[in-house]
């Protein structure tokens, strides 16, 4: 019974304050012939943190081109411009470039399975098929209730056609589902990412519940993991071998709490992660196969409304560090024995573009909890400075996309959420 107390008051704080709320060692990336960089093991993240970058001339302005958005979650390009959103409630919309619903207003994609729209979870990313123009197929995830249980649940994705004229999707299946499910209403994950073989990065979360999150170094369960599956939802080509009886052949990675923000690097085709900490200790990760990323046995976070440190410390040998991470929610140093605090990290997207020049290869995180936009400028896998942005605003930023103009896009997570552009 305490048992549980814990889990339910653990469940009041996160879902309030973050709102989004076996095995180790090193696995050369060459052994598995996929593109990214074995680099090795980064040291642990200096503390104080990485100062701000140089202040910039440019000037950037925010353009609300969106509003009424009811808690968005994904957001994706389509080739010919247009946008496609989710809302954590279940509804998909197709927009316009510039925001505005298509079709007069009447812009919700038919189709769109009933998911299981409790605490965190619910309809959440979405991504285009890099081959779209022939294939039309789209993926997406979200909660799913078990069929035979229905206080169990856990996060699956579906592949779909949709049909942009007709605001609607066919052919849809579901490729992948994590298990096995829990009992929790938080930590679904999850974001979508194709690498460069065309293959999925699917992000899991450890289910939060102190019972649940041991199992993220589990290799048997697909708590707390990035998996890599292909499109008909199999374990892709080249993933690693853990030899563990029973490891789960779909997962490239383990030992994460929750990540809800991932993105390729745009010239090491490495896969790149945020993962929420506890109190204190959101990360920033470089996910390589076969890595442990050490939750719930080290970590920089704290137990909810405690001075408690989470695990065994920071460091452990076999169990990566974080390339930076926060332990304040301003993104300013922490002094021992006072409590840490979270900036909730989302959405995550390196900037390519020429349209922001001054912005150009940095990475952008978004911050639920810290109600900003974090810029990191970045020397190789090095972070050599974090920025605030947008704190003003006071909104908490769900995801971060770079779209094909060049400019920036962020969803604003709340019932009436936004679609915002940084343009110059």
């Amino acid at each position: 019974m305490a048992a549980a107390i814990r889990c339910v008051a653990a469940s009041m704080v996160l879902l309030a304050g973050c709102g989004g709320g076996g095995g180790g060692g090193s696995v050369s990336i060459s052994a598995f012939g996929v593109n990214g960089t074995a680099a090795p093991a980064p040291p642990p993240a200096a503390n104080p943190p990485p100062p701000a970058p140089p202040a910039s001339p440019m000037v950037v302005k925010v353009t609300e081109l969106a509003s009424g958005l009811n808690s968005p979650w994904g957001l994706a390009f389509l080739p010919d411009g247009k946008l496609l959103v989710t809302q954590r409630g279940g509804q998909m919309r197709l927009r316009n470039g510039d925001g505005t619903p298509v079709n007069g207003g009447a812009d919700q994609v038919s189709g769109v399975p009933v998911v299981e729209a409790v605490g965190q979870g619910g309809l959440l990313d979405v991504v285009v098929d890099p081959a779209f123009a022939s294939n039309r197929r789209i993926y997406f995830s979200y909660s799913e209730r078990d069929t035979g249980n229905a206080s169990l649940n856990s996060t699956a994705v579906a592949r779909a056609e949709l049909d942009v004229a007709g605001r609607s999707l066919s052919n849809f299946v579901v490729i992948y589902r994590q298990l096995p499910r829990a009992q929790s209403n938080a930590h679904f994950g999850s974001r979508l990412v194709f690498d460069r073989n065309g293959y999925l990065f699917v992000t899991l979360g450890e289910r939060m519940n102190t019972d649940q999150r041991g199992f993220a170094q589990d290799l048997t369960r697909g708590h707390g993991k990035v998996m890599r599956i292909t499109t008909d939802g199999v374990p892709a080509p080249g993933n690693p071998d853990f030899g563990v009886a029973g490891a789960q052949p779909h997962i490239w990675s383990y030992g994460h709490r929750n990540v809800q923000g991932a993105a390729l690097h745009p010239a090491t085709g490495d896969l790149w992660v945020n993962e929420h900490g506890p109190q204190g200790g959101d990360e920033v990760n470089l996910s390589l196969p076969g890595r442990n990323y050490g939750w719930p046995v080290i970590s920089y976070g704290q137990e909810y409304g405690t001075l408690t440190q989470v695990g065994d410390g920071t460091a452990k040998a076999g169990m990566e560090q974080p390339l930076t991470y926060w332990e304040k929610i301003d993104g300013s140093a922490w002094t021992p024995g006072t409590a840490k605090s979270s900036i909730a990290p989302s959405g995550m997207a390196f900037y390519t573009g020429d349209a922001l020049p001054d912005w150009k290869d940095s990475l952008f995180v978004g911050a639920l909890a810290g109600t900003a936009l974090w810029r990191l400028t970045l020397n190789g896998n090095t972070v050599t400075g974090r920025e605030r942005l947008l704190a003003d605003r006071g909104e908490r930023i769900r995801d971060v996309r770079q779209g094909p103009d060049g400019w920036i896009y962020l969803l604003t997570d709340s019932a009436n959420g936004k679609l915002l552009r940084l343009q110059r």
